[in-house]
C-alpha cells in the first residue's frame, strides 16, 4: 500500500493477547492504568492526542495515511475506528496492524472504515496458539475472512519461531489456508524470529528457513511471498507474477525503485493488486 509515502503510527499500551515471544511486551503488556506510563507518554508530547489532533499531524507532515500498530489496535478499538472515520473523510488512508483478536461484529464495523489490515497469524495449531498466545485460534481465522469480505487491502505474516510453527507441513498449510480463503494475490510475509520476552531459549529463524517458507508458498499458489527481518535478501522485493520482473525494489525498510505504471508492470502490462493512491 502506498509504498515509498510516510505513515503516521501511533500506539496505547495494552493488549488482548499475552504473546511470549512479543518485541514490544514493555508496552503491550503494561496496565494502561499504570501512572509510569502515563508520565512517559506526558514526557514525549503524545499523550491525551485526540483522533481530530491525529488526523491533524498526520496531514501536517505529508503523511497520506495512518497506523494503529505496535500493541493492538483492538484493545483502543473507538479510538482506531474514529481516527479512520475522520481520516478517510480527510482523504487519508487508515491501517491496522494486529492479531486479529476480535468479535465479529465490531470487526466489521471497523473494516468498513479502514483502508488496510496486516494481521499477525501466529500458528496454524491452536494449541500452539493457546499455549503461546493465551488465545482461541478459529476466532482469528475467522476475523481474516471477515476482513475479506469487507474489501480491505489484506496482508497476512507469520513470524516463524523454531520448533513452534517452522515445519514444512504447518507453512504448506499456512500458504493453502491464504490461497483458499483470502485469494492467491493476498501477500505473506515470512518474519524473522529473535529470542525475547519470556521466549529466550530458541535460537534465531535460519535464514535457510525463511528461504524455504518462502519457496513452499510460491510452489502452492500464492503471488506475493516476503522475507522480512532480513535486510538485503530476495524475498523483499515485489515481483511481477506475469513476468517475473522487479516491480518494487526493497532494502530493509526503503524503497529503492518502483516500475509500476498506475498498477501495472512497466514491462509486461500485467497489473499488480494493491493500493496505489
Amino acid at each position: 500500500m502506498l509504498p515509498s509515502t510516510r505513515i503516521l503510527s501511533v500506539a496505547t499500551v495494552g493488549c488482548n493477547l499475552h504473546c511470549t515471544n512479543c518485541q514490544n511486551h514493555n508496552i503491550s503488556q503494561r496496565n494502561p492504568w499504570d501512572e509510569s506510563v502515563r508520565v512517559v507518554s506526558i514526557a514525549r508530547g503524545a499523550f491525551g492526542v485526540t483522533p481530530s489532533e491525529l488526523v491533524r499531524v498526520a496531514r501536517s507532515r505529508g503523511c497520506p495515511s495512518i497506523a494503529a500498530t505496535y500493541t493492538e489496535p483492538m484493545v483502543f478499538y473507538e479510538y482506531t475506528k474514529a481516527t479512520a472515520e475522520l481520516a478517510r473523510e480527510a482523504g487519508l488512508k487508515t491501517v491496522t496492524v494486529t492479531a486479529g483478536y476480535i468479535n465479529s461484529a465490531p470487526l466489521r464495523s471497523l473494516c468498513r472504515v479502514i483502508h488496510a489490515s496486516n494481521v499477525d497469524l501466529k500458528t496454524m495449531r491452536p494449541s500452539a496458539f493457546l499455549e503461546n498466545c493465551g488465545g482461541v485460534l478459529r476466532h482469528v481465522l475467522r476475523g481474516l475472512v471477515i476482513a475479506r469480505e469487507e474489501g480491505v487491502w489484506l496482508e497476512v505474516t507469520s513470524l516463524l519461531i523454531p520448533e513452534l510453527n517452522d515445519s514444512s507441513a504447518e507453512i504448506k498449510e499456512l500458504s493453502r489456508f491464504v490461497k483458499r480463503e483470502l485469494g492467491a494475490h493476498t501477500p505473506l510475509h515470512f518474519s524473522r524470529f529473535f529470542p525475547n520476552y519470556r521466549m529466550r531459549n530458541r535460537p534465531p529463524t535460519p535464514v535457510d528457513t525463511l528461504h524455504r517458507a518462502r519457496e513452499i508458498a510460491l510452489d502452492e499458489g500464492l503471488r506475493f511471498v516476503y522475507v522480512g527481518n532480513l535486510p538485503g535478501n530476495h524475498g523483499e522485493s515485489t515481483y511481477c507474477p506475469g513476468c517475473g520482473a522487479v516491480v518494487i525494489e526493497r532494502v530493509g525498510y526503503r524503497v529503492r525503485s518502483i516500475r509500476m505504471d498506475e498498477g501495472r508492470c512497466q514491462r509486461c502490462g500485467h497489473p499488480i493488486e494493491g493500493l496505489w493512491r
